[in-house]
């Protein structure tokens, strides 16, 4: 999916922000339960999901802090934004690689449970941000975070269905590494519009 080239805020700054606090404490507490049932369950596709839950929260923080900000202001704090969700996908990759090794078998029914409500979470949460996902690189990384969650927590569903028909790990690596590729693909178009942006700024300035 290509990145919008508008440069535009909200419409509804004081809106948006209100949709952004509401998602922002709804990401914080996903995030905590995940790990604490990732932990619980054995499962990399959890651990990562809320290590993706985590970012989020970093980024939508982030983003009510920069909005009322010039442009260069947000684009930069975009482009950081998209280090850290490379930086993520990274990181994700080394630790499917090393649940491979050991070859862990997670809790399928924890995997589920949890992978479901994180998934009502994510909805909802994608469905508050869509109005608000063709502003700037920084608006467009939120609704991206967003949607890449929900399409995640699917898969982290499909995976727990697989451990536990194959009483096998590989569906948890396997999605893991999904989630990783969505963060990486992200994180690529993130940075690409915010180089943009920041490119367009300077070139106003020197003219």
């Amino acid at each position: 999916m290509g990145c919008a080239h508008t440069h535009h805020g909200p419409k509804s700054p004081v809106r948006y922000k209100r949709v952004l606090s509401f998602v922002l404490g709804l990401n914080l507490f996903m995030c905590y339960y995940e790990f604490s049932q990732g932990f619980l369950s054995d499962s990399v596709a959890l651990h990562a999901d809320a290590l993706e839950f985590l970012g989020d929260s970093i980024t939508f923080a982030i983003t009510l802090l920069v909005l009322p900000l010039a442009l260069k202001w947000r684009a930069r704090a975009a482009l950081l934004k998209g280090l850290c969700m490379m930086s993520f996908g990274t990181w994700v990759l080394i630790e499917s690689g090393l649940h491979l090794n050991q070859g862990t078998l997670p809790e399928a029914h924890i995997m589920g449970s949890v992978a479901f409500l994180a998934l009502l979470v994510n909805v909802l949460s994608a469905f508050l941000m869509y109005r608000f996902r063709a502003g700037d690189s920084n608006m467009r990384s939120v609704w991206l975070c967003s949607r890449n969650d929900a399409i995640s927590n699917l898969a982290v569903l499909l995976a727990a269905s697989g451990v536990f028909y194959t009483q096998a790990g590989w569906p948890d690596w396997m999605v893991a590494g999904i989630i990783s590729a969505l963060a990486l693909t992200s994180g690529y178009q993130i940075i690409r519009q915010a180089l943009t942006e920041l490119s367009e700024e300077h070139s106003k300035q020197t003219v």
